[in-house]
């Protein structure tokens, strides 16, 4: 959101009544605004002329014991585009009311979103909840910090306290996959869909576990949760990682057999090209493109899907 920010120009007008002239005093020079100051400013003329966020200030100057109200105002002030300011509604909230997950959890998410990390982990840790939200919160936090070690931990007590919870099985795998264990970040994976059949990126994330061993599997898993061109631009980027470039341009002939167009896999030869130093046309690809696209749709065609039992 573009902020703009309006200065009121007053015009000097000067009205001669008797012919006398008087020297002006000198005004000192204003002190410099700080970039605080200016947030500060800023937010106020952004409150005073949006109704609803007016409306949330008036509300919390009259029920200020109301931490729903200032976690609200905070987020508000968040998604209008000063962050600072919602930090320090929180921070504030939190020091009137220390015992509040809900006014703790509120200052986390803002300074999350501000890539402030470190922050985030020692307002979670001085007051340590033994919540899955909280020990979650916790993990997903030094995960962000690439300890990915010190991270697991705070999974696995999140996952002990909310086991039927999805998404926390698949944050553990997601930091398991992260550390290189891979078979077990597919089993968080695979309890996860369990739990949520539904959940896409659960699905994406076992293909990524799955990669290293089982390419078809991968391939699978991915599959059900888009589609093949999708699939195999991301088997692509596995190989891309992997430095293994001539692989990579395999799937993505594939990829773009099935959907020329597709944004992702175009944008994988280009990386692809830039890596290797070789043409990014389709036809450089693969020397055998063209009998590849003809493979593929006739395994479209006669074998099915990928998914398919």
């Amino acid at each position: 959101m573009t902020k703009r920010i309006t200065i009121a120009m007053a015009a000097a007008l000067t009205v001669s009544c008797v012919h006398e002239t008087r020297p002006v005093a000198a005004s000192a020079p204003a002190a410099p605004q700080t970039v605080w100051d200016r947030q500060i400013h800023n937010a106020s003329d952004a409150g005073d002329g949006d109704y609803v966020l007016k409306g949330l200030r008036q509300r919390v100057a009259a029920e200020p014991d109301n931490i729903a109200i200032r976690v609200e105002l905070a987020k508000a002030y968040r998604d209008r585009g000063y962050p600072d300011m919602a930090v320090e509604l929180c921070r504030l909230t939190v020091e009137r009311f220390p015992q509040s997950a809900e006014a703790q959890l509120a200052l986390v998410r803002s300074l999350f979103e501000m890539k402030r990390p470190a922050e985030a982990i020692a307002a979670l840790e001085a007051h340590p909840r033994d919540t899955s939200e909280y020990h979650s919160w916790l993990g997903l936090l030094r995960d962000s910090t690439g300890a990915w070690t010190a991270g697991e931990p705070s999974h696995r007590k999140a996952i002990e306290l909310a086991p039927a919870q999805d998404g926390l099985h698949n944050n553990l795998g997601y930091n398991l996959l992260m550390q290189k264990k891979g078979e077990d970040a597919a089993a968080e994976f695979r309890e996860a869909l369990r739990l949520n059949p539904a959940s896409q990126v659960a699905r994406n994330n076992l293909g990524l576990a799955l990669a290293s061993t089982n390419t078809q599997q991968a391939l699978a898993s991915w599959q059900a949760a888009s589609d093949p061109a999708t699939a195999h631009s991301n088997l692509a980027a596995v190989w891309i990682e992997k430095g293994n470039y001539a692989e990579a341009r395999k799937e993505l002939a594939v990829a773009l057999g099935y959907n020329k167009s597709h944004p992702a896999a175009l944008r994988n030869l280009q990386l692809v090209a830039q890596l290797d130093g070789q043409a990014s046309s389709l036809e450089a690809a693969s020397g055998e493109s063209r009998w590849i696209r003809w493979k593929t749709g006739f395994k479209k065609l006669f074998v099915g899907p990928l998914d398919s039992k």
